[in-house]
């Protein structure tokens, strides 16, 4: 997606999902995406808690991008051998429902695998939201 890119770069730390969300709300303020505010605050939450409960990495980088159409997130780690996958969460258990409610609130989410040259180096957990533009006025 082309467009105006954000960045931010982080301790894989359980702060971070805060930080992230802070973030993220910044950056489609700045790029006029004020509608995607509170489902972009969700999915980042979740993919930054996925990193730090299950990555094994000192950092994370959350890179937000706003085009024409809507936005795309991507929460990278380098850490290429741990997968993420959907759970099926315990009656009471309050893991296994963060990549579930990032497929339902986004219009579409994936992996990508991250290379430096032919070395898989890290993976990025993205979803993209769509619309989004400037309906509210303050």
């Amino acid at each position: 997606m082309k467009g105006e890119c954000y960045s931010l770069t982080a301790p894989a730390a359980p702060t971070t999902a805060r930080l992230a969300r802070e973030f993220v709300t910044a950056a489609l303020v700045a790029a006029d995406r004020r509608l995607l505010i509170e489902p972009a605050r969700i999915c980042v939450s979740d993919t930054v808690a996925n990193v730090v409960r299950h990555a094994r990495v000192p950092e994370l980088t959350v890179e937000l991008t706003a085009g024409a159409n809507g936005v795309v997130v991507a929460v990278r780690d380098d850490d290429p051998g741990r997968l993420p996958w959907p759970r099926r969460p315990g009656e009471f258990g309050e893991g296994g429902r963060g990549l579930t409610l990032v497929r339902h609130l986004a219009h579409a989410s994936g992996v990508t695998w991250v290379w430096d040259g032919l070395e898989l180096v890290g993976k990025q957990v993205w979803f993209e939201l769509r619309g989004g533009g400037a309906a509210l006025s303050a």
